[in-house]
């Protein structure tokens, strides 16, 4: 049966920052969090697909609103409405449809899914649940096996698109998405993913007059990853059409009989020397241990090691003086200054309701300065270059309440197109002659549930779940003011 959940989460948020709350407060949080000291009151309703008949369904809603005084953008209000998932699901077989504005399922959670992932960007690099969901449609196949081969190699893939609901530079500013990966399976344990999930912005509509018709033979371009035609832009000639980019996703994945343990490399792309693996070493790069007993006190364990310094080098086009004589020492790679998420013609790049889609450790612009805010029109990013180690731990304390660890050390670089935060600027300079400065940076947080009817006299009613929610959370270091913060909250859901 469809089991139907109504839940209701009361939270209030408070650091001792003059600016934003601490960076783990905030990321992959859906946009849903207040920026400063506020609150926030999410409504949610949602059923699960019944896997007891061939042709099954499931809905979800839910509706956030957030309290907090921005005195960057004090016509703004108090109060933000956000409609955060509308959305309706038909399967059948190895057939799903999605309808609607929903959230990306999440890769490497801990012990309570609840509390989110484990990993800076939930397995996904280019779509981590740290921006507002887009409403579309997509379709997923589930993985099927090829013919011929033994049930050993695997097939599976999504295509969809979705359009973007906030005020940017391209004002309606659509999104298509193909996703195709293959599964080989050498034994009933192990599993090699290797994966390609492609994103392309295009169409809408700037003031300054820039504008993308929607036409079959535009959205032709865009799927395929052509060149505009006649009347794009020179930049949309010369390259792809629109704002094109993702990431190549490889995965080994071995099964125990208590233990999962999975490898993963996740290399972003955002233009054609980076989808060649010209832009090698960069990429997140993922160590995954999780226990089948999630009442363990560690049940769960993630490391990460994320590179984007770079971008298949410092050089874009090679270089002459004033005589015509090349500047560009031979061999030199010339199709660098990669600059993931960020796009010169969709200047809002690759964000919605102003945060980040993808990696949350790439910033909009603004955020170092402390002059961003999802309020207004979000133009450009920051920090697309840097170094980051993440560990994520999760487990249950005293086998009953569940929690999420995270620590988070980054060395950041700031971005080939807007220059370094510190220190000389690499872009133009063969690579590695010159030496680079960072903005050191650690960011923490600890949350987790209080079940206050998990058994025993504290039992409510078999068809209501409360939890107390709480979070504790740091920032030390140069890229954010250093903050404390804390979360505390209720959470009670009706079965």
């Amino acid at each position: 049966m469809n089991d139907f959940v109504v839940s209701l989460m009361l939270l209030g948020a408070i650091s001792n920052s003059d600016s934003y709350l601490p960076f783990w407060m905030t990321a992959n949080q859906y946009g849903l969090m207040p920026e400063r000291n506020g609150a926030l009151a999410l409504l949610s309703a949602e059923t699960q697909f019944d896997s007891s008949k061939t042709f099954q369904y499931r809905w979800g809603a839910s509706l956030g609103v957030n309290a907090y005084n921005n005195p960057l953008a004090p016509d703004s209000g108090p109060y933000n409405v956000m409609l955060d998932q509308l959305y309706a699901s038909l399967k059948w077989k190895v057939f799903t449809l999605e309808l609607g504005q929903k959230h990306r399922e999440a890769d490497f959670l801990g012990s309570w899914d609840q509390l989110g992932s484990l990993s800076v960007t939930a397995g996904h690099l280019v779509e981590t649940g740290n921006a507002r969901s887009m409403p579309g449609y997509l379709f997923r196949l589930d993985p099927v096996a090829i013919p011929l081969t033994n049930n050993h190699l695997w097939i599976y893939g999504a295509y969809g698109d979705y359009a973007t609901t906030d005020v940017r530079y391209m004002q309606g500013a659509l999104v298509h998405r193909t996703q195709i990966g293959f599964r080989w399976t050498p034994g009933p344990r192990l599993s090699f993913d290797a994966m390609l999930d492609h994103y392309g912005m295009w169409a809408g509509e700037s003031e300054q007059g820039r504008k993308m018709t929607i036409s079959l033979s535009n959205y032709f371009r865009v799927v395929t990853g052509l060149h505009a035609g006649k009347d794009g832009t020179l930049s949309d000639r010369i390259n792809v059409i629109g704002d094109q980019g993702g990431s190549e996703i490889f995965r080994m994945r071995y099964c125990g009989d208590r233990w999962t343990f999975t490898l993963q490399h996740d290399i972003p792309y955002n233009d054609g020397s980076g989808m060649g693996f010209q832009n090698f070493p960069d990429g997140v790069n993922t160590l995954a241990i999780s226990h089948i007993d999630k009442k363990r006190w560690i049940s769960d364990f993630v490391y990460e090691y994320h590179y984007t310094m770079y971008q298949s080098g410092p050089i874009n086009g090679e270089k002459f003086d004033e005589n015509g004589n090349s500047l560009t020492p031979p061999g030199t790679k010339t199709t660098g200054c990669d600059q993931y998420f960020w796009n010169g013609e969709y200047k809002s790049c690759w964000t919605h309701y102003g945060h980040i889609i993808g990696d949350p450790l790439i910033l909009p612009t603004g955020i170092h300065e402390g002059t961003w805010t999802s309020a207004i029109m979000n133009i450009s990013t920051e920090n697309d270059r840097y170094i980051a180690h993440h560990i994520g731990v999760g487990g249950s304390l005293f086998r009953r309440h569940p929690y999420k660890l995270m620590l988070t050390y980054s060395d950041n670089h700031g971005s080939y197109h807007s220059g370094p935060y510190l220190g000389e600027d690499p872009k133009g300079k063969p690579w590695g002659t010159v030496k680079e400065k960072g903005l050191k940076q650690v960011s923490a947080s600890f949350t987790g549930a209080i079940k206050l009817n998990a058994g025993g006299r504290r039992h409510i009613s078999s068809h209501t779940e409360l939890n107390l929610l709480y979070g504790l959370y740091a920032d030390k270091g140069s890229l954010y003011e250093d903050s404390v913060g804390v979360t505390i909250g209720l959470k009670c859901s009706f079965f």
